[in-house]
C-alpha cells in the first residue's frame, strides 16, 4: 500500500502543481508565463522523484508504468493498482483545482493547436524521448542518485517549452484525462490516450536493441 499511496500523492502533486500553474497563469493575466509554466512542470517532476522515487519508483504516469512492464522491470499484477492510484491522484487534483477556480473552463487540459495528426506525432515523439531517457537513467548505479531526477525533470521542462504551444505536451495519459473528466471537455482525448503508450513502447524497443548491441 505504501507504493500505491506514493503514486497517488506523487500524481496529485504533479497535476495540482503543473496544471495549476496553467490555470493560475490564465486566471491572473499571464502572471506565470509560458516559460514559468514549463519551469513548474520540470521542477515538480524532479521534486516528486526525489521525494518518492525510493518508495514507488515515482512513475506518476501510466505510460511509464506500461513501459517498465514492457522492459520486464515491472510486474504485470502491479499495473492495475498503480494506474488506479495515478488516476485517483490526478482526478482529485483536477477536482481540487475546479473547486478553487470554478470559472476556469479547461483546468489546464491538453488540446491540439493544429491538426490532430500533428499533435499525435508530436506526443508520440516526446514520449519516446522521455521514456528512453527514463530507461537510461533508471538503471544501474544512477538510479539512487540525484542524476535521474534532474535529468528527467529537465527533459519534461524542455519538451514543455517547445511543444507545449502545439500539443500541450502531455506525454502522460492521466495528465490529459483528469482535467477532461472534471471539466467535461473530452475533445481530441484519443491523441493523449494512445500516443504516449505507443511512444513509450517504441522507446523500450529501441532501448532493448541498444542494450543487446552493448552486450554482444
Amino acid at each position: 500500500m505504501k507504493k500505491y499511496l506514493a503514486e497517488f500523492i506523487g500524481t496529485f502533486t504533479l497535476i495540482f502543481c503543473g496544471t495549476g500553474a496553467i490555470v493560475i497563469d490564465q486566471q491572473f493575466g499571464g502572471a506565470i508565463s509560458h516559460v514559468g509554466v514549463c519551469l513548474v512542470w520540470g521542477a515538480i517532476v524532479s521534486c516528486v522523484i526525489f521525494a518518492l522515487g525510493d518508495v514507488s519508483g515515482a512513475h506518476i504516469n501510466p505510460a511509464v508504468t506500461f513501459g517498465f512492464w514492457l522492459a520486464r522491470r515491472f510486474e504485470a499484477k502491479e499495473i492495475p493498482p498503480y494506474i488506479l492510484s495515478q488516476a485517483a491522484g490526478a482526478i482529485t487534483a483536477s477536482a481540487t483545482l475546479h473547486f478553487l477556480f470554478p470559472d476556469n473552463k479547461l483546468l489546464g487540459g491538453t488540446y491540439p493547436a493544429g491538426s490532430d495528426m500533428q499533435s499525435f506525432i508530436i506526443e508520440f515523439l516526446v514520449t519516446f524521448f522521455l521514456m528512453f531517457l527514463i530507461m537510461q537513467v533508471a538503471t544501474g548505479s544512477k538510479e539512487k542518485g540525484m542524476f535521474a531526477a534532474i535529468a528527467i525533470g529537465s527533459m519534461v521542462m524542455l519538451e514543455a517549452m517547445f511543444v507545449g504551444p502545439v500539443s500541450g505536451d502531455s506525454t502522460n495519459p492521466i495528465r490529459s484525462l483528469a482535467p477532461a473528466i472534471v471539466s467535461g471537455h473530452f475533445e481530441h482525448q484519443w491523441i493523449y490516450l494512445t500516443a504516449p503508450f505507443l511512444g513509450a513502447a517504441f522507446a523500450v524497443l529501441i532501448w532493448h536493441v541498444l542494450k543487446e548491441k552493448e552486450t554482444a
